[in-house]
């Protein structure tokens, strides 16, 4: 992947957003250089979720301005979703399917047709040390395997930008560590990661 650091992968200016009278973003201005991480610390509550929800497109901001990619993520919304990649909190898995079976899911869903698709499942099974439980139900998986299926899912569609939203939430030390190198591995492959986290030591990291 071809990055140009001097380009901004994501900028935002002035962003403010508000649920009823509560005011979540007052004016918030970020730039983020292409295949670089960047990490948005704060505590619970403090709006990290709803700011990767703007720059996501899942929600619009009240105020301001916000790229992605070079595209307005208000009046270009489907080409900056078909750049990005998105792990929230919370496992999106479906725990009534395999590990392969929910890539599949996700194949199907971004149109790589079997054989493209069945390359890219088999690759990422493979990155992310779970080809042996590919065809095990999600019943059997352990936090940090859900949370690296998690972000295979992620990563079908090779997006250029991915947004993690508490990565490593709920993993044990060693799950975690394996998520940073798996995070370092990316960005070394040009993927701009932009994370949010409430821990001053991940935020270093």
């Amino acid at each position: 992947m071809t990055i140009n650091p001097a380009r901004p992968a994501i900028s935002a200016q002035a962003v403010r957003k508000s649920f009823g009278e509560h005011l979540v973003l007052d004016g918030i201005d970020l730039t983020v250089p292409e295949g670089t991480i960047f990490a948005l610390l704060g505590p619970n509550g403090a709006g990290k979720t709803t700011m990767v929800r703007i720059l996501s497109t899942l929600i619009p901001a009240d105020a301001g301005h916000v790229q992605v990619g070079g595209h307005d993520v208000a009046a270009e919304p489907d080409a900056v979703r078909a750049l990005i990649g998105v792990t929230g909190q919370f496992s999106a898995v479906d725990n009534y399917l395999t590990g392969e079976e929910n890539l599949r899911l996700m194949a199907d869903l971004r149109h790589l047709g079997r054989a493209a698709g069945g390359r890219r499942i088999a690759e990422l099974l493979e990155r992310f040390e779970l080809t042996d439980a590919a065809r095990k139900p999600l019943s059997t998986y352990s936090g940090g395997m859900r949370r690296r299926l998690d972000l295979a899912m992620t990563l079908v569609g090779n997006p250029s930008v991915i947004f993690l939203d508490e990565p490593t939430t709920g993993l044990d030390p060693r799950s975690r560590r394996t998520m940073w190198q798996i995070i370092r591995e990316l960005v070394a492959d040009g993927v701009t990661i932009f994370l949010t986290t409430q821990y001053l030591d991940e935020a270093d990291e």
